[in-house]
């Protein structure tokens, strides 16, 4: 038998929490994913305000993040024609995101899944994420 560390439902509200408060404090309304080991939905929030299409968006990034136990920008460097990995993001019934703002959560060196978030620019739903990923260490 395999015991799998995984994010919980208040594993999952923490990150999310962190995340929203720094996109309050950028003043960018978000869309807020997050996912367990295997890409599956844990918990999301559209902040209001949040862009309808940023639903679809914050949660691939959070599949992938998750799943792949990659940051999704990694997939964006590989993703250019000529490349292995060109066409990375059609995989997966076009579920695999190439597009900053997604991250896995690592604890111990495991991947216990990840968060995604859409609504700005990608460096901002990169830095979005990374507060939600560094609220969750602090209270941990």
């Amino acid at each position: 038998m395999i015991n799998i560390p995984r994010l919980d439902i208040n594993d999952a509200y923490m990150l999310i929490e962190g995340a929203r408060k720094h996109a309050n404090e950028i003043g960018l309304p978000m869309c807020i994913a997050v996912a367990d080991d295997s890409g599956n939905l844990i918990a999301f929030e559209r902040m209001d305000g949040g862009k309808a299409h940023s639903i679809m968006i914050s949660q691939d990034k959070a599949y992938t993040a998750g799943a792949a136990r990659k940051a999704t920008h990694e997939y964006n460097a590989a993703n250019t024609p000529g490349n292995l990995a060109f066409g990375i993001h059609t995989e997966c019934g076009g579920h695999i995101s190439t597009v900053g703002g997604g991250y896995p959560v690592l604890i111990d060196g495991a991947c216990v899944g990840g968060i995604g978030t859409s609504g700005g620019l990608p460096a901002q739903d990169m830095e979005v994420s990374q507060a939600g990923l560094d609220y969750f260490f602090a209270n941990k």
